[in-house]
């Protein structure tokens, strides 16, 4: 038998495709622009880890849509379809980070003398590149409180082109009403960018709330096992993903396909995880509030959070997300020697939205490129303690949390 009668046919048993919109959300996740591969009918997207693809003519060049994988890979469009389903957008496109897709917008909407509106708490990397980077091409930025949008209004100027959203917000977790943001974004022609990152599609779609550009650190929840980095921009019109994919072909900072790959994978549990992560961050949110250890802790789960009622109306299926706050009595130092103590299975890192719980010092490690008066002024302190949970048992991040808070001096 020769190796070519071992291949499938083109037309694989289960291989046909139904309309999005009768799909369900973990369906979407599982199966959310994979088809079994024509050729061997194998059920997981193939790596293509071709540089280059060969035309068939030059009248045909790029008939089939490659040509060069800077430009277009087939793993890299796979997950960008999956992507662009589970947020419901139109197209996607991926990048090498976070970060690649933040900056990617930011050069797409705006130009030398151009303005844009920027939430006053966000990811520390997205402050730096707009208030140290941007500005020396020439762009001018206003950071304010979204909470209020008479804020945004108000820094409304003839030359503003983007608003740049993050709700929750890294790491205070201060929500952004989207839905009358994106109406006055709108009617100002202003294109409206929100980072989703901490609440992910399976809680949040903005693009439901009338965003323009949903921006996701693919880093976090949709890898969610501390294994890649990458980075994700879900375009509600397949006219917005066209310009935004001009400029990344341009600055050449695309996900490579074998990161591609593994987020294919580890995509799909999303949903699992974010269930159990949410549950758990709710105990350990009660715990803490409960603690006299603990000065203040903030979750959107909680009774107590100042902006619950808004986070009942965005956050979908009663789940809230892994991530909270606190900080302990004592000040500075009782909260770092509370991060510097806990034992597993907690981890002193960067990153969020793992497997693994995390606890974080955003001051010393995210956020320690903010200006300090900007990060006081939104109540990101020294002993400020960001918290990621993960998928251990909720009993035994307790304990390990019980035994380093008994212990501090208060």
């Amino acid at each position: 038998m020769s190796a070519n009668q071992h291949l499938k046919s083109d037309k694989v048993a289960g291989s046909g495709s139904w309309p999005v919109e009768e799909q369900g959300f973990d369906t979407l996740l599982v199966h959310g622009g994979v088809k079994p591969d024509p050729v061997t009918g194998a059920i997981i997207t193939p790596i293509y880890q071709s540089t280059t693809y060969v035309q068939e003519s030059i009248d045909l060049y790029c008939a089939k849509g490659y040509s060069y994988t800077r430009s277009a890979n087939p793993t890299v469009t796979v997950l960008e379809q999956k992507l662009a389903a589970i947020e419901n957008g139109a197209d996607a496109t991926v990048y090498a980070t976070g970060m690649a897709a933040t900056t990617t917008a930011i050069s797409t909407f705006m130009n030398a003398g151009d303005h844009a509106i920027i939430t006053d708490c966000s990811y520390g990397g997205t402050n730096r590149a707009c208030r140290v980077f941007f500005t020396r091409l020439g762009m001018e930025f206003t950071f304010v409180d979204m909470r209020d949008l008479k804020n945004v209004e108000d820094a409304i100027k003839p030359n503003t082109k983007l608003v740049l959203s993050e709700s929750p917000a890294n790491p205070t977790l201060t929500l952004t009403d989207l839905s009358a943001l994106s109406a006055l974004t709108k009617a100002k022609g202003l294109v409206h960018v929100c980072d989703n990152t901490f609440a992910t599609a399976h809680i949040m779609r903005p693009i439901d709330h009338g965003a323009d550009v949903t921006l996701i650190s693919t880093t976090k929840f949709v890898d969610g096992h501390n294994m890649t980095v990458g980075g994700a921009l879900v375009a509600a019109t397949k006219e917005i993903s066209d310009k935004l994919r001009f400029t990344q072909n341009i600055l050449g900072n695309n996900m490579s396909p074998q990161i591609a790959f593994y987020q294919l994978q580890t995509v799909k549990t999303m949903s699992l995880r974010i269930e159990k992560q949410s549950s758990t961050a709710l105990k350990i949110a009660t715990f803490l509030e409960s603690h006299p250890a603990v000065e203040k802790v903030m979750y959107p789960g909680l009774a107590s959070f100042p902006q619950k009622a808004l986070a009942d109306k965005l956050h979908r299926n009663n789940v809230h997300g892994s991530m909270l706050w606190f900080e302990v009595r004592g000040g500075t130092a009782n909260g770092r020697q509370l991060m510097d103590t806990v034992s597993r299975p907690w981890s002193l890192c960067e990153n969020l939205g793992a497997s693994e719980s995390i606890i974080t010092c955003p001051a010393v490690m995210t956020h320690a490129n903010m200006l300090k008066e900007d990060r006081l002024k939104v109540g990101i302190t020294d002993g400020f303690v960001r918290v990621s949970c993960g998928i251990e048992d909720a009993d035994d991040l307790l304990r390990a949390l019980k035994i380093a808070l008994d212990a501090l001096p208060l």
